[in-house]
């Protein structure tokens, strides 16, 4: 091979190699869309809203949110896993997803398997609140209404795995009450369900259902963390209300599909960790009784892996199942 040839070669070889590195410099040089695979108004879809914002601003390129929800968040979930792996399509996911590792085993996905964990988002306790028909006014007569009404009480949820359902299913296997699951498609059908009386009970985000409870279009009778929240300060935890040991909060986070760019990966972590951390994004979200989660994106896929060997358990204990 001649000199010239070889150096034709070694040119071609290094913009071969050096163009998807170029690629993942430039990146994002294009829209950015976020699949929320729950419905619009509920804690994924404002949330990823938020992120959404002030990544276009600190990128300078445009992301966009995506709703697509349905059977439990599985269809837009699918969407996203089968999505390029390139960094322009992300996903906004929460505990639900790696409690339907265990709950829904024969999802045409898996989530370690078809996702890269990118950055967590935040986390925030939910909400148990009654229809005010309800005569209980804390959880204790709650529990003593359910075990007298054995059969006749329903509670609502946006859908198989979510944390909704999962609360409900901790709740009952923790207080011995027989209480029946009614999914809905979105956490707003759910709330409207709630606040209409269809249903009898329902847990939910904090940040999302305090103001119905303040208008007295439900009745809250305790938060779920292991403290009480600064959102309702007079209001007890379930576990210091006859449920010692009880706990449900909901958590959101960023995936990508497997084998996208590890520098774009990366980049989205930093990204994302600057706008969880700007102070007035804290502020705002701990009115809502929402607060910043921050991890590099190793240590988000062990919180992962925790968090579905976790449900795995409650799943099994509970017998929670699909119907």
């Amino acid at each position: 091979m001649s000199k010239i040839t070889k150096l034709m070669s070694g040119v071609a070889l290094a913009a071969f190699v050096a163009s998807p590195a170029a690629a993942q410099q430039d990146y994002p040089n294009r829209q950015v869309k976020i699949i929320v695979p729950f419905g619009v108004g509920g804690p994924a879809d404002v949330f990823a809203r938020v992120v959404a914002q002030y990544l276009t601003e600190q990128t300078k390129q445009s992301f966009i949110v995506e709703p697509r929800p349905g059977a439990g968040s599985v269809t837009g979930t699918d969407a996203a896993a089968k999505s390029a792996p390139d960094g322009y399509t992300l996903l906004m996911m929460s505990n639900t997803h790696t409690t339907n590792e265990s709950l829904i085993p024969n999802k045409p996905f898996q989530l370690m398997r078809d996702f890269a964990p990118v950055a967590p988002v935040n986390y925030s306790d939910l909400l148990m609140v009654v229809h005010p028909s309800v005569p209980a006014k804390d959880v204790k007569e709650f529990i003593a209404y359910a075990k007298a009404n054995t059969g006749k009480l329903n509670y609502a949820s946006s859908g198989p795995g979510t944390p909704y359902h999962m609360a409900g299913e901790l709740f009952k296997a923790m207080s011995g009450t027989e209480i029946a699951h009614v999914p809905h498609k979105a956490s707003g059908d759910a709330r409207s369900s709630i606040i209409g009386g269809h249903v009898q009970m329902m847990f939910d985000a904090i940040t999302t259902m305090s103001e119905a409870a303040k208008a007295g279009q439900v009745r809250a009778l305790a938060s779920t963390g292991l403290k009480r929240s600064s959102v309702t300060p007079d209001l007890p935890t379930v576990a210091e209300s006859g449920v010692p040991g009880y706990e449900a909060t909901i958590w959101l986070g960023l995936m990508a599909p497997k084998a996208t760019p590890q520098p774009i990966i990366d980049k989205l972590n930093a990204d994302v960790r600057k706008v969880v951390e700007r102070d007035d994004v804290k502020a705002n979200w701990a009115k809502q009784g929402a607060f910043p989660l921050v991890m590099s994106p190793a240590e988000f896929d062990g919180y992962l892996k925790k968090d579905i060997e976790k449900w795995a358990d409650v799943v099994k204990k509970s017998g929670a199942s699909v119907k």
